[in-house]
């Protein structure tokens, strides 16, 4: 498919010429589109496959010179995408400029790619579920948590919409790194549940399996009473007495840390 913001008969890595109207193909495209708001998130969209449509940047040469610093694999992808506008126009495009001056948007995977990743067996390393997460920083530090450690996937109940700009943004880019989706109760993958809970068994003497479902309650009201209920084995982290809880992304880091040190993912 072409790209819709290159003219592939005049366009190269170095001399992005023979380009339409970026704003244009921007303004046409956003409605639908992810926000990669940032170099890292371009930068990691681009690495694990995203489809970009169009990325305008306000320093195309500052953004090379980090891509070459930090992201040489993708250096010269990035070089045929990125096309130079006026800070003003860039600003313009983005609820938040980004300190690096770069933004794109990419196409949203498939959803029923998704869900057949999540739902493929034997899986190989769990499925994170935030139940009826409320914080969007906190999704997507989880989102970026996961794809490091190479979980299957991240999945949300309720009503946060996990491909939020915001959440897109704290993520790096890395929803594309791993599958994310928001599920209802009823539509989770098949799998052992294990959820998080102070009264659950401490999760230093439990070997979580690649298969699990490892689900986390929303950081003011914890687990909603069904997924509590649902939950094969409660599990929950060591804490000192009369410290009352963690931070959402802190609790999964810990969580996926103790599943990784088993041998799970990645070598």
């Amino acid at each position: 498919m072409t790209d819709p913001v290159h003219d592939p008969s005049a366009a190269t890595p170095e001399s992005p010429v023979g380009r339409v109207d970026p704003v244009a193909v921007w303004r046409r495209a956003a409605p639908d589109a992810v926000l990669l708001d940032g170099f890292h998130a371009l930068k990691h969209a681009v690495r694990f496959g995203a489809e970009v449509l169009v990325a305008v940047t306000a320093d195309r040469a500052a953004a090379l010179a980090l891509a070459d610093e930090l992201a040489a694999d993708v250096r010269d992808t990035m070089a045929g995408l990125l096309t130079e506008v006026p800070h003003a126009t860039y600003s313009s495009l983005v609820p938040r400029p980004h300190p690096t001056a770069v933004a794109a948007l990419a196409v949203r995977p498939d959803r029923a790619g998704n869900l057949a990743k999540l739902a493929h067996a034997p899986r190989t390393a769990p499925v994170v579920v935030l139940d009826q997460p409320r914080n969007l920083g906190n999704a997507g530090a989880v989102v970026r948590l996961a794809a490091g450690f190479g979980a299957t996937g991240v999945v949300t109940t309720g009503t946060l919409d996990p491909w939020h700009p915001t959440v897109v943004r704290g993520g790096a880019g890395l929803h594309f790194a791993t599958a994310v989706e928001r599920l209802t109760m009823d539509e989770l993958p098949p799998g052992p549940l294990f959820a998080l809970d102070p009264e659950g068994e401490d999760i230093r003497s439990v070997k979580l399996p690649d298969e699990a479902l490892l689900a986390f309650g929303s950081e003011r009201t914890g687990l909603t009473a069904g997924l509590r209920a649902r939950a094969d084995h409660l599990v929950a982290l060591p804490m000192r007495p009369q410290v009352s809880s963690y931070n959402l992304a802190t609790s999964v880091a810990m969580t996926l840390y103790h599943w990784s040190a088993a041998g799970g993912a990645p070598a």
